[in-house]
């Protein structure tokens, strides 16, 4: 039985869920954006939907060669362009911001109601992808956690992230489409970026953008296409989430700007943005039993939201309202369409961009000068 204060708690935040659809910048109630209005899937040129508009009006296939949009040729290495707190209104205004929430958003559309387990077509570019994580993960195997006297952050790591840094534009190299290789060196950034942070030896939410962020580029140069929606996440970012747990099982990596119980997750984010998308109109499965472990260990080969909580549940001890205070308190919520748009207010609200690069134009726009 949990007390009557966490009851009470738990009531007040999911108010959080119900409300209207804006959000508050910097706890700053005077100051509201809207969640999602037309503008940011296709007024700001969200990837897939620009896809999916091409290939419509041009009547191409998925496997015409020509790219869905236009790509310009010249490729950057990105840089840190949000150092301080007013880069923040700059983001907030720029084509990368509303490129990336589009793209987010537009692949929460195309997951709703759909399992993991569900058919969908896996094209070469997405082979390709689990070839690449394949070899991370493989590298882990060669790379076995060394003795030392301090429990966390082990320094295996930096050898493992070693290897990935050497060999990063080469593993770009061989996914993308070879007319687009001028643009591994700047993609390869992201790759690099996603995998945790060799010096502090921490992964976080951060870490993760950065991975979306890869996967949005190679939208843009035409690598992956409108069709690849399903794959992108059941496919792809699914055998990443698997691949970064190992990394954080093997070398004990530190959550990285982690709020502690105040925090939605130590590592991750999209994962219960797009796992509670799949649930959305779900004939049995509601909120509130994503805290049952029967119901967890007997559904999570089908959900992405479940595979999060059952990896809670493994690495974690006690009781689940202590230790995931926020997640318990969305349990609360009635249902899982407002439970996904309480968690994409969130994230816009709550999302780290402190160390987020930018590249070239096409790739990754810039910020709005």
């Amino acid at each position: 039985m949990q007390n009557v204060g966490q009851n009470q708690s738990r009531v007040i935040f999911s108010l959080c869920f119900l409300s209207s659809p804006y959000l508050v910048v910097s706890g700053n109630a005077n100051r509201m954006l809207p969640i999602h209005t037309s503008g940011e899937i296709s007024g700001c040129t969200a990837t897939l939907v620009n896809m999916a508009e091409t290939e419509h009006h041009s009547g191409s296939s998925p496997e015409d060669d020509t790219p869905p949009i236009p790509v310009c040729q010249n490729f950057m290495v990105p840089k840190k362009e949000i150092s301080m707190f007013p880069d923040m209104g700059k983001w907030k205004r720029s084509q990368a911001y509303a490129d990336y929430m589009g793209f987010i958003l537009t692949l929460n559309e195309g997951v709703k109601g759909k399992k993991l387990t569900c058919e969908y077509k896996v094209s070469e570019t997405i082979e390709k992808l689990l070839v690449l994580l394949g070899t991370l993960d493989r590298w882990i195997d060669e790379t076995p956690p060394e003795d030392q006297p301090s429990r966390f952050g082990n320094k295996a790591y930096r050898t493992w992230y070693a290897k990935l840094d050497q060999e990063a534009e080469g593993l770009v190299a061989a996914v993308i489409p070879e007319d687009k290789a001028a643009a591994a060196p700047e993609i390869a950034v992201y790759l690099k970026e996603a995998v945790g942070n060799s010096t502090r030896i921490d992964y976080g939410t951060g870490h993760e953008a950065a991975f979306a962020i890869f996967l949005c580029c190679l939208c843009k140069i035409g690598a992956l296409r409108v069709d690849d929606q399903l794959a992108i996440i059941f496919k792809v970012f699914d055998r990443y989430l698997e691949v970064m747990r190992k990394l954080q099982k093997t070398y004990r990596m530190e959550p990285a700007g982690s709020q502690g119980v105040w925090g939605l997750d130590d590592f991750q984010f999209l994962p219960f943005i797009w796992g509670s998308s799949q649930f959305v109109d779900h004939p049995t499965l509601e909120p509130k039993h994503f805290v049952d472990e029967k119901v967890v260990n007997e559904n999570h080969h089908d959900y992405m939201f479940l595979e999060c909580i059952k990896f809670i549940n493994e690495m974690k001890t006690g009781p689940f309202a202590e230790h995931s205070n926020q997640l318990w308190n969305i349990s609360a919520v009635p249902t899982w369409s407002k439970v996904n748009q309480g968690l994409i207010r969130m994230y816009k609200a709550e999302w780290v961009v402190c160390c987020f690069l930018i590249g070239s134009p096409d790739v990754v726009h810039k910020l709005v000068r």
